[in-house]
């Protein structure tokens, strides 16, 4: 499951949705864990399951806007949610925010640096790049890859592949709590 490397940890993990609504369960049970400076890297074909596991990552980040592809603009930018000081708990959401790409448009990887969207990458927010394969060579080796293939009408695999210390144990977490639940 896990391979390690002078220069670089690394961890795959392989689950397998039934549902639109399983998959949008995924994403929230991710975005329950994120902290803020995460790049979550989504492949995969039209209509595989990118948008509505975003939506559940926004859901488990406590972001109440809808959120929906932005194909047309590129990105989209979402505000997290932070309850009063009375509500919170160590692990209460901390308004972290969403930058949600989607590259399908993009006709040169290098726009994405000329844009400046190299920024969001390295910044305090999530950023979760939909089509991201369009531009492979930009992307730090430490992030989280997450490839969605079309097993049939409803069912989609999902394989995550953790690069780096912090995205590894994000993943460990992730399916700890994952498998913790999926039987509840």
């Amino acid at each position: 499951m896990s391979t390690h490397s002078a220069a670089e940890e690394s961890m795959e993990l392989d689950i397998i949705s039934h549902s639109a609504a399983q998959t949008s369960r995924l994403g929230m049970r991710l975005g329950e864990l994120l902290h803020g400076g995460e790049l979550l890297l989504l492949a995969g074909q039209l209509g595989t399951g990118k948008t509505t596991f975003t939506q559940g990552l926004a859901q488990g980040m406590n972001i109440t806007d809808v959120v929906n592809s932005p194909t047309f603009t590129l990105l989209k930018e979402y505000a997290g949610w932070t309850p009063p000081a009375a509500e919170r708990s160590q692990k209460a959401a901390h308004g972290l925010a969403l930058y949600h790409f989607d590259l399908y448009r993009l006709d040169e990887p290098e726009e994405i640096i000329e844009l400046g969207f190299e920024d969001y990458f390295y910044g305090s927010g999530v950023s979760v790049v939909e089509w991201a394969d369009k531009a492979n060579d930009l992307w730090p080796a430490r992030r989280l890859s997450i490839f969605f293939k079309a097993l049939n009408e409803t069912k989609r695999g999902l394989l995550f592949v953790a690069t780096g210390a912090h995205y590894c144990e994000l993943l460990r977490q992730f399916q700890k709590n994952t498998y913790a639940t999926a039987s509840s």
